[in-house]
């Protein structure tokens, strides 16, 4: 099989990706877990954890927290800490694999320490990125491009690069694709259409005032915008 024609890995479903936000839970008066677990209800299809200024062992313990709840048709992804992810599977938990930026551990690293099994995610924001990322040796799974949109969630997130820059991304990555930055429900259908494996949400559910109907209206928006295969397939 080709890269151009790599579907996503199997058995995960990118679709609609929640990638959590311990502040905006909090803010609204929730743990991360409890969020997880409305949006799980609400349809989300994978699930990525993010704790940017957690200490290790509060880092874990929310891993471990949202494994115990989340349904195993949910794909859950541990962000940046490769020992995080670790811990958490010789506990037992399910994590499904990691995602790290280009400033991270690097890819082929990663996968030597997570094995060949997990999945391997990573940010990819210029075409040299994309290719890179396409003949690493890591064996990357897919990548997120962004930020789609305006974006307060990620401190150094690039310039937006809307439907048209995204488009021109995909047409170039060997690699299934989802998006991230600002993604509200009204893109899904355009990040279908242009051969997007999904689109990333942080604020649109963390930030919500009942997840797990904001979860369903991005799930209603994917099910039901027709899928244009304009570039590759990347169902399993």
């Amino acid at each position: 099989m080709t890269a151009r024609t790599r579907p996503v890995h199997a058995g995960v479903d990118l679709s609609v990706y929640l990638v959590t936000d311990p502040d905006q839970c909090a803010a609204r008066g929730r743990t991360v877990a409890e969020t997880v677990a409305q949006a799980a209800a609400g349809g989300v299809t994978a699930v990525q954890i993010r704790e940017k200024h957690a200490s290790g062992r509060e880092f874990l313990r929310t891993v471990l927290d949202v494994a115990a709840i989340l349904p195993e048709r949910v794909a859950l992804i541990v962000n940046d800490r490769v020992d995080v992810f670790l811990a958490a599977r010789a506990h037992g938990a399910r994590v499904t694999g990691v995602h790290v930026g280009q400033s991270d551990l690097p890819a082929a690293s990663v996968r030597q320490l997570i094995g060949d099994e997990a999945v391997l995610g990573l940010s990819a924001a210029t075409p040299g990125e994309l290719h890179a990322a396409a003949t690493s040796t890591a064996h990357v799974d897919h990548v997120g491009i962004g930020a789609l949109h305006t974006t307060r969630t990620k401190a150094d997130a690039p310039e937006p690069l809307g439907h048209e820059g995204f488009a021109a991304l995909v047409a170039l990555s060997e690699l299934p694709t989802v998006a991230i930055g600002g993604v509200v429900p009204d893109d899904l259908p355009h990040l279908r259409a242009v051969g997007a494996a999904g689109g990333a949400i942080v604020s649109g559910i963390c930030a919500a005032e009942d997840p797990r109907a904001a979860a369903r209206s991005y799930t209603e928006a994917w099910s039901s915008s027709p899928h244009t295969r304009i570039r590759k397939d990347v169902s399993a």
